[in-house]
């Protein structure tokens, strides 16, 4: 995902460096594969607070998460989400994990259900067909992820921010293109939320072995939690 304005990439990259004759390994997936992402867990059940508060939501909709909602889902599993240096919990380095109920409402729909929301018409803009929860695309969100020092983020959504955008910008285009955030997506994150809710504990360590493929521009997603 590039910034849109400019046609970049993280690492100053553009399209003549990942395809055609002068190619190049700047910002290839492998460099990650090379040493892991490993560090401290957060997970934030958006979706538990949110049903236990009245505030049901379809998240195969466009919903977009607040980061006023964020505080409070936190505040409710005992979690202040400032980062340390304004007084939270939240430490550089961590690994944020949203879950959205993506996951739960997938599972509870039937094949031919799932086939139609996967075939919803794609294109970039508020026109989208393809439509999920997310964090929402508003200033105190930005200001809030990049004062945290993420050292990566994930969801259980498609998009992790609420899709699509009806602001002139995309949170990727924050993460991935200025930041060089790792974003993980449609991660299952059902098993690890019902033992965090058991233990009332929300931090664990994590490990993540991207696909070491040179020239690669993604990965498959994968995901280990110790609690």
């Amino acid at each position: 995902f590039a910034h849109i304005a400019t046609g970049t990439f993280y690492n100053d990259t553009h399209d003549e460096d990942i395809l055609g004759p002068t190619a190049n390994l700047k910002c290839s997936i492998h460099h990650w594969a090379e040493h892991g992402i490993v560090g401290r867990g957060i997970l934030l059940d958006y979706r538990t607070y949110a049903l236990t508060h009245n505030k049901p939501y379809d998240p195969y909709t466009y919903h977009p998460i607040s980061y006023n909602e964020l505080a409070a889902c936190g505040k409710h599993q005992g979690i202040d989400i400032r980062p340390r240096a304004q007084g939270g919990d939240i430490e550089i380095g961590d690994i944020l994990m949203i879950r959205s109920g993506y996951i739960e409402a997938y599972y509870s729909k039937t094949p031919e259900e799932r086939k139609e929301g996967a075939l919803r018409k794609h294109v970039i803009g508020p026109d989208d067909g393809q439509r999920y929860v997310g964090i929402a695309q508003e200033e105190k969100m930005i200001d809030w992820l990049h004062d945290c020092y993420f050292a990566a983020v994930a969801g259980d959504a498609p998009s992790f921010e609420a899709w699509p955008s009806y602001e002139k910008y995309y949170l990727h285009e924050y993460l991935l293109a200025l930041w060089g955030v790792p974003i993980g997506e449609m991660f299952d994150l059902e098993r690890l939320a019902k033992e965090c809710r058991t233990a009332n504990k929300w931090a664990f360590f994590v490990t993540s072995a991207p696909a070491n493929v040179h020239k690669g521009v993604s990965s498959h997603g994968n995901l280990t939690a110790i609690l």
